[in-house]
């Protein structure tokens, strides 16, 4: 049940078949300029006019922290807006926001008698209305699969999924063990001098466990991998934060302000669950699964010379 991978040849996706389609052009940012007629205008209700998308999906772009005006990041939705401002809302959100109560097809990665991995997308909750496990049900006709666990709404990658409610008591026993090995790849701000360095700073009071490890840096940021041996909420954000190299792009833990353009490009945290790797919990062998970096990811990567 592993996946294997290697890096793509030149011109090839992972996965090995050559890509032949033409490149696309990078999506610019939606730029928009407030008129006098448009001044006095919530941020929420411009948006949503402007971008011809619901109020809804307007707040949503605005809690995502993916709207600037005059180059500053706002997300309160009733910010009035005056005359001769400029708003700039990241193009990746943008155009996703009107989509994303549509349903997806998810990818299966690999899969046993009792249970399966799914690569999850970024932008979707795990659990709950239109989450991956609802979709996933649907998509695959069962109404008795279980997410095993959970990834943040904006991380992607592995996400074990049991086939009925006596696989899910099993691997979640198996969890609680610590005998699960998880493997993150990420970009951080900044350069990570140390490598590897362990994280042991306590969250919420409960130990928690992260090794860091550079993949690639520039002086501005670094790709890198995680392995956690505890699963704390948001516990590769929180750590890579308190060693003052937070998650590009996290709306919660990351850098507050930056001069830094590039950053209004990335879409989301870049955090993606690379492989899972566990005992079979009904005692049927050993289960792996490995998910390669998105597409979204891979452009960030780009975009830091990384």
């Amino acid at each position: 049940m592993n996946a294997k991978h290697g890096k793509p040849p030149a011109g090839a996706e992972r996965g090995g078949t050559p890509d032949r389609r033409p490149a696309r052009k990078a999506a610019k940012n939606a730029l928009l300029t407030v008129t006098g007629g448009e001044a006095g205008a919530t941020l929420q209700n411009f948006l949503s006019e402007r971008l011809k998308i619901s109020k809804r999906a307007a707040k949503d772009l605005i809690d995502r922290r993916c709207v600037w005006v005059n180059r500053q990041c706002i997300w309160m939705a009733r910010h009035n807006l005056k005359g001769g401002d400029v708003v700039e809302a990241q193009a990746a959100t943008a155009g996703a926001a009107a989509e994303r109560e549509k349903p997806r097809h998810l990818r299966i990665l690999s899969q046993s008698d009792h249970y399966l991995f799914v690569d999850k997308p970024y932008g979707m909750l795990t659990i709950g209305p239109g989450g991956l496990e609802e979709v996933l049900r649907e998509q695959m006709g069962d109404p008795d699969l279980h997410a095993v666990h959970r990834l943040d709404r904006d991380t992607s990658g592995c996400l074990l999924v049991a086939k009925g409610k006596e696989a899910l008591d099993a691997a979640i026993s198996v969890f609680k063990t610590r005998r699960v090995k998880k493997l993150y790849e990420f970009v951080a701000a900044g350069r990570i001098e140390t490598n590897p360095t362990t994280i042991t700073t306590p969250i919420e009071d409960q130990p928690a466990k992260t090794t860091i490890r550079r993949i690639s840096c520039t002086p501005d940021a670094t790709f890198g991998s995680a392995r956690i041996e505890t699963g704390r909420t948001h516990q590769i954000r929180i750590h890579l934060a308190s060693i003052r190299h937070p998650v590009l792009g996290d709306r919660v833990h990351g850098l507050k302000k930056s001069a830094d353009p590039r950053l209004m490009r990335v879409p989301r945290q870049m955090l993606h669950a690379t492989e899972l790797e566990l005992d079979d919990p009904m005692g049927r062998g050993h289960l792996k699964a490995h998910s390669p970096l998105p597409a979204d990811f891979r452009r960030c990567l780009q975009i830091f010379g990384l």
